[in-house]
């Protein structure tokens, strides 16, 4: 389920579904941040790390509905803190897109705010979605997972060609991105995957900046409390050699890389 915004329609929706709000984030965007997650999400990633996020359109134990003002009120009494460091508040989930009309009103509040916004996605949403909340975003942290379609469908459960073209379009529009790529080993790590995400992005020329996200997994006892299958659960955490093996190169295609969010 994913919400469509029909072109020239004011977007307007003062009630959402979140399931946390942290703070005095520091890997969501650049200074201290907020970061909003909100529920539902289109894919089923199988190292997904949040997976209480994943339900759309009703609370769970971990979620609850809360208005625009509740959320702009949370996240406003750390104005000092976004001022001091450069920060602002990110929108996560979850898929934040999943929740569109939602979304564009938060940002459009935050924007009136001077709090500078965030959103950490995959990119999986309607045109109309994209390109209209795309307008007032300060920065996208874009996951890149993997580049076959028939492995992107096996490990996420949709195709990649909506979330490609996507990243094209904000892109061209002349938006701040950082691509995500998350370090899941055999599956997103391999030789072949990571030489097709690189001749993919060095094409988009505005784009400098890639965050590498090893595989962790912390989410092992939410997966239990939500009787939900862990198929990651014999999965070990890529080793450090790993990562700077990949870290470098990202960085011999010229790209600035960092390794965590």
């Amino acid at each position: 389920m994913v919400y469509f915004i029909k072109p020239g329609i004011k977007m307007m929706q003062k009630n959402g579904i979140i399931f946390n709000i942290k703070k005095y984030a520091i890997h969501d965007g650049p200074g201290i941040r907020s970061t909003v997650f909100l529920q539902g999400c289109p894919l089923s990633c199988w190292w997904c790390h949040n997976p209480e996020g994943r339900a759309f359109g009703k609370t769970n134990v971990m979620s609850r509905q809360v208005s625009v003002s509740e959320v702009i009120a949370e996240v406003e009494k750390d104005v000092i803190f976004y001022d001091e460091s450069g920060g602002g508040v990110t929108f996560s989930g979850g898929e934040p897109l999943s929740q569109a009309h939602f979304l564009y009103e938060m940002l459009t509040q935050c924007c009136k705010k001077e709090i500078h916004t965030t959103i950490d996605t995959s990119g999986y949403a309607p045109l109309e979605s994209i390109s209209k909340i795309a307008e007032i975003t300060g920065l996208f942290l874009y996951d890149l997972k993997i580049m076959d379609s028939k492995d992107h469908i096996k490990y996420t459960g949709v195709s990649n060609e909506l979330i490609l073209e996507n990243l094209k379009i904000i892109h061209n529009m002349g938006k701040n991105i950082i691509i995500r790529f998350p370090v899941i080993p055999e599956i997103t790590d391999t030789y072949e995957n990571i030489s097709q995400i690189l001749e993919f992005i060095s094409s988009l020329k505005n784009i400098k900046e890639v965050s590498l996200l090893p595989f962790h997994n912390i989410a092992q006892g939410k997966y239990w409390k939500l009787k939900k299958e862990d198929k990651m659960k014999k999965t070990p955490p890529p080793d450090i050699s790993r990562l700077i093996k990949i870290k470098q190169r990202f960085e011999l295609q010229g790209f600035s890389v960092t390794i965590g969010g």
